[in-house]
């Protein structure tokens, strides 16, 4: 939908904002953060005053639909997405098995089946993680403020994390900064599954 759409009738373009207000408001919010964007920058990257977002996150103003396209295009995503309401169809989306992207450690021992949802990547990954005995994933922190668990389906997985190190065997969580590196082990002598969540900054913080 192009900017075009401000030529058409004023009132019903205005009346339009004004039904999905009561969403909007979280919506930008959420995708803001998101992108780790204070109210300034996401100013300066759409045109849009600081204190009109400011209103349009708290729900005490209704943005014409021109304003809401500047935003989408500032925060890269649809504008019918950010017009979505919370109140959609309901339904059931499949991902086949040779259709989930499969991330290996460098040993070439740890798989990460990436099976959270892409629309939610920016504040929440997760993984199904399958190891062979001494599998190792060392990884670089993520944004700082994000969290990451690893809850233990078999076998036993240790974390490392700075000079702590913590194990944790079938049926037990892990919880852990991943905002620094962070090194995830399958240790023992047998293969190991877990599933993997990492929640960034923007989801949790502020």
């Amino acid at each position: 939908m192009g900017i075009e759409t401000k030529e058409r009738g004023g009132r019903e373009f205005d009346s339009g904002a004004h039904v999905i207000s009561g969403q909007l408001g979280k919506t930008i919010q959420r995708l803001r953060k998101a992108y780790n964007f204070s109210l300034s920058e996401l100013a300066e990257q759409s045109g849009v005053a600081k204190s009109i977002i400011s209103q349009i996150e708290r729900n005490e103003t209704n943005p014409t639909l021109a304003t809401i396209w500047r935003l989408s295009q500032a925060l890269d995503i649809s504008i019918e997405r950010v017009l979505s309401s919370g109140e959609e169809e309901p339904f059931i989306e499949k991902t086949a098995r040779a259709d989930t992207p499969i991330l290996v450690s460098e040993d070439g021992k740890l798989k990460l089946a990436i099976v959270g949802w892409i629309k939610t990547v920016e504040w929440l990954q997760w993984y199904d993680v399958q190891s062979e005995p001494g599998g190792e994933l060392d990884s670089e922190g993520h944004q700082r403020g994000s969290i990451e668990s690893l809850s233990v389906t078999s076998g036993e997985f240790e974390v490392e994390v700075g000079d702590i190190v913590q194990r944790a065997k079938a049926g037990e969580t892990l919880r852990y900064r991943c905002d620094r590196r962070h090194i995830v082990r399958c240790v023992g002598s047998e293969p190991g599954t877990a599933m993997m969540v990492c929640i960034l900054k923007a989801a949790v913080m502020e």
